[in-house]
């Protein structure tokens, strides 16, 4: 089995999602592939099948199919005519202060998301309701209305929390619950010291842990080491810096706890792609477009 690994660029960086619609003719599959988004299938017309390594989902309109960070996939027309809505969108962007701690539900430590999918066999009001999410997100992708942004935020966190509510089998709920509860005040921490220099030995004695037993245990639970995590955070924080305050990228890293800029360009770079003027320009540019 060759795959391969895609790498998915965004129409708007700001909302790391991609939507589309498709339609296809040919009776055929597609390569073999992942990529660290999510992604989520509606099928609008006709007859689809998505293959996962150990499972194949068989698709008919108003059908929706949830896959999870890198997991192993690829969509298959068995026959006539086929038309569908691909969403893919970073799970992480979509979280912030707020609602950081639900984060842990999607973190796949036991369960892929695709476990999730039994909620769209078997509840019918859930499925439609997501399917419906979909045809929004999309509408307002197409129409870029003054606001956009804002309503495509809101439809992902409405379709995370159908799954979050529908969740009968308590897959999402079940993933280390208690351990997420001991996480709460190390994810608080980061968020109030954000501008600072935040150490692995600060967060273990809140945690009330040896250092290398936090270092797996955090990484356990969130999917993300917790350097990784902090840098995410700093980054997310940057980027609104970049589109809202009249200051320098020196001046943002300063404000992020990042004033060597070698390291700041590197790890903006790495979350997006881009260096950090390179990002501004971009998102101003899109914006007055």
């Amino acid at each position: 089995m060759q795959a391969v690994r895609e790498n998915i660029e965004y129409e708007n960086p700001l909302l790391s999602l991609k939507i589309w619609q498709t339609s296809r003719n040919d009776v055929g599959s597609i390569t073999w592939h992942y990529h660290p988004e999510c992604e989520l299938f509606l099928v609008q017309a006709g007859r689809l099948e998505v293959d996962l390594s150990n499972e194949t989902y068989s698709m008919q309109e108003g059908d929706v199919v949830i896959l999870g960070n890198s997991q192993l996939h690829r969509d298959r027309n068995p026959g006539n005519a086929v038309e569908y809505i691909v969403l893919q969108f970073d799970l992480h962007s979509y979280f912030d202060q707020s609602t950081i701690p639900y984060l842990q539900y999607f973190n796949e430590t036991k369960v892929p998301l695709s476990s999730m999918n039994y909620i769209f066999r078997e509840n019918t009001e859930a499925r439609n309701a997501a399917a419906e999410c979909i045809r929004q997100i999309h509408q307002e992708a197409l129409r870029k209305e003054s606001g956009y942004e804002l309503a495509v935020n809101m439809l992902i966190k409405k379709i995370l929390l159908i799954l979050i509510r529908n969740d009968n089998r308590g897959l999402l709920a079940d993933q280390d619950r208690v351990e997420r509860i001991r996480l709460k005040p190390v994810l608080d921490f980061v968020e109030s010291r954000i501008v600072e220099k935040i150490s692995v030995e600060d967060a273990c004695g809140l945690a009330n842990m040896s250092y290398y037993y936090f270092v797996k245990f955090f990484k356990k639970i969130m999917g993300l080491s917790f350097t990784e995590y902090v840098n995410f955070r700093k980054i997310k924080r940057a980027e609104q810096l970049l589109l809202t305050r009249d200051m320098s990228v020196s001046e943002v890293g300063d404000q992020i706890g990042m004033a060597n800029m070698a390291h700041f360009y590197k790890m903006f770079k790495r979350f997006n792609g881009c260096s950090p003027k390179e990002f501004q320009r971009k998102m101003l540019a899109w914006g007055r477009g």
